[in-house]
């Protein structure tokens, strides 16, 4: 089991990774050492019972970007992961435009144009994703492990075509293109290419 937890986070790069204290075999304290000391290190979510003083710092000390106990609200989770993220890309609001297109990450608000734009879960994922690394060349591979999980099996196309449904609903109907296709290398979010 204990290789299994190094293998997923030596092999992926993660915007957060959110640890158990109490993981089987391994503790999560062991493994956020073992992270912290690899040469990147992504932000850092402990997540657990042990809510004494003691263990709070036990765990910030060990590298742990930020604590949170159980039980929780599902909100306060979702909050303290926006910020990590933030931290992360150095954004610090939670509103990225790019040309005409303004994101509003808190409450998912897409809007071109003054228009706006429904997306599914999937479609904000990729977006979002592309808006945190824009200007840079995202593979298919890499924006498929970074939004689907290990264990998906999908069509191999399935990035394709939820790219497609982003330009649908992002660039069709405006001269300006935001999405561009890199031939053999992937995709990229900018204004120009």
């Amino acid at each position: 089991m204990q290789y299994f937890y190094c293998y997923y986070l030596e092999t992926t790069t993660y915007d957060v990774v959110i640890l158990d204290w109490m993981l089987p075999k391994l503790d999560g304290i062991s493994l956020l050492k073992k992270l912290r000391r690899q040469k990147e290190s992504p932000p850092v979510l402990l997540l657990t019972a042990k809510d004494s003083i003691e263990n709070r710092v036990e765990g910030l000390d060990a590298g742990a970007d930020d604590y949170l106990i159980k039980p929780f609200a599902f909100e306060e989770l979702l909050a303290r992961l926006r910020v990590l993220v933030r931290r992360q890309t150095d954004i610090q609001c939670d509103t990225i435009s790019v040309a005409d297109l303004i994101v509003n990450f808190s409450t998912r608000k897409v809007i071109r144009g003054g228009k706006q734009i429904i997306l599914s879960g999937r479609e904000f994922a990729i977006l979002e994703y592309m808006l945190h690394n824009k200007g840079i060349i995202l593979s298919r591979d890499k924006i498929e492990q970074h939004i689907w999980s290990y264990d998906f099996e999908g069509a191999s196309n399935v990035v394709n075509v939820y790219i497609r449904y982003l330009r649908q609903k992002i660039d069709d109907g405006f001269e300006q293109k935001l999405i561009h296709t890199v031939r053999g290398s992937g995709y990229v979010l900018q204004e120009n290419l």
